[in-house]
């Protein structure tokens, strides 16, 4: 079973979130309700997210490591237990350098491309 859906909540075990690779470097798993999507990245060290930016509105928390974010008027470095919010359509890159990291992203609205797959074909 991949996941249980009731009309209050979706459970998904610890088996359904498998991670997919996203840049080279780095892989994550999403799942999303109506309107606000979590998802777990694990970036190995010297990886790039390439300047971009988004609809979604994106706050991006670390668990392990440090994690970079060029944005136009300065360069964060995050580290565990920190946070950074980005809002909707700000160009933004992001990289690692020595270390892995792990992070999880909050995002308003759901960046569908993250979602972990379901027997429907699509989160719920």
């Amino acid at each position: 079973m991949d996941h249980t859906a009731t009309a209050q909540a979706t459970y998904f075990p610890r088996t359904a979130l498998t991670l997919v690779p996203d840049v080279p470097g780095a892989a994550a798993w999403g799942v999303a309700l109506q309107h606000t999507q979590l998802t777990y990245f694990e970036v190995e060290p010297d990886c790039r997210f390439e300047r971009h930016q988004h609809a979604s509105e994106q706050i991006t928390m670390v668990l392990e490591g440090e994690l970079s974010f060029e944005l136009d008027e300065a360069t964060y470095c995050v580290k565990p237990g920190e946070v950074i919010a980005i809002p909707s359509n700000v160009p933004h890159a992001v990289y690692t350098t020595h270390t892995r990291v792990k992070a999880i992203d909050a995002w308003s609205p759901v960046m569908t491309r993250y979602l972990v797959p379901t027997r429907e074909g699509v989160n719920a």
